[in-house]
């Protein structure tokens, strides 16, 4: 296990490196200057506050000098608010979007994978085609879309629900249907189409055939081997749900990261820009390795040395 993870750590560390690569010259391709949009400061100013940031540098400076920052765990200062820096946005909007993730999570997964497993077990019946079409539509709506329709039905007619902000137990109730919407249903319908596989193996059939009840043989026998898929798409999927929507989060006005992502790149503010794409890539890396050492837990045939 130890020669897998420092495999994965080295390829992650070489991924991270042309991410910050690419992102850095990215930023810098865009014509102009954080402060090219800044009116009625006079072009000497804007200049002094370019040396101030070293933006007055080579490129390659630049690079090396943000490079050596990140390698610290300094993200660089913001250059749109002063005495501000981007670990601060970071640490004001990451604990914001990491709860409003962890409830999406837990929401994604009670409902999706009993969704899937229903739908299989009533393969063809009412109960899987009325779990489909709704699967259908949760994955074809976008999110802001769904956002905005809870927003006008709950908030606006029935006034039921908060439209903004996270301060009681019922300001989540929306966000969290809107962030988990399109994950609830694309994993429903891979837990039914990984079970309808699995249900039709040999294994299962010898299994039946032994006389174990369906319970046993779903609960036993199949359902291990069909998480596998989704295990796949979780690490991903709870990667983005913990590091916040920015469309859900600009919606309700949730102060998460991807509040601060968006107002950002209405900014250009380069370092913000950067830092929140470094630290979402870095976590993504993370929970994809998470997944990929799970996979040896829940299925043994899976080993190590062959990845």
């Amino acid at each position: 296990m130890a020669k897998f993870i420092l495999k994965r750590l080295g390829m992650m560390l070489i991924a991270m490196f042309m991410i910050i690569l690419l992102t850095f010259v990215i930023m810098h391709s865009v014509p102009g200057s954080p402060f090219t949009n800044t009116k009625g400061v006079p072009e000497e100013v804007i200049a002094a506050m370019e040396a101030k940031y070293g933006l007055d540098q080579p490129y390659y400076v630049q690079f090396f000098s943000y490079l050596g920052g990140v390698l610290q765990g300094d993200f660089g200062p913001s250059y749109r608010y002063t005495g501000q820096t981007v670990n601060d946005f970071i640490a004001a909007g990451a604990p914001v979007s990491a709860r409003l993730g962890l409830v999406t999570v837990v929401f994604v997964l009670a409902a999706a994978i009993p969704m899937g497993i229903l739908a299989a077990l009533k393969n063809g019946k009412w109960q899987d085609m009325l779990l489909m079409a709704l699967a259908t539509i949760g994955v074809t709506i976008p999110s802001f879309v769904i956002a905005s329709l809870l927003i006008y039905v709950f908030s606006y007619m029935l006034n039921w629900l908060p439209t903004f902000g996270l301060d009681s137990w019922q300001g989540y109730i929306l966000p969290v249907i809107a962030l988990g919407g399109y994950s609830v249903s694309y994993i429903a319908r891979l837990m039914r189409s990984s079970l309808l596989e699995v249900m039709g193996q040999d294994y299962i059939r010898t299994a039946r055939a032994k006389g174990l009840t369906e319970f046993a043989v779903v609960a036993k026998h199949a359902l291990r081997n069909a998480l596998i898929p989704v295990v796949t798409v979780l690490g991903p999927t709870i990667a983005g749900l913990l590091t916040g929507s920015f469309v859900i989060e600009r919606i309700f006005a949730i102060p998460g990261l991807g509040f601060y992502f968006v107002n950002s790149v209405s900014q250009r503010d380069y370092t913000t820009i950067m830092g929140m794409t470094i630290f979402y890539a870095a976590f993504l890396m993370a929970m994809v390795l998470l997944v990929d050492i799970f996979y040896c837990l829940i299925d043994p045939r899976i080993k190590f040395e062959n990845n």
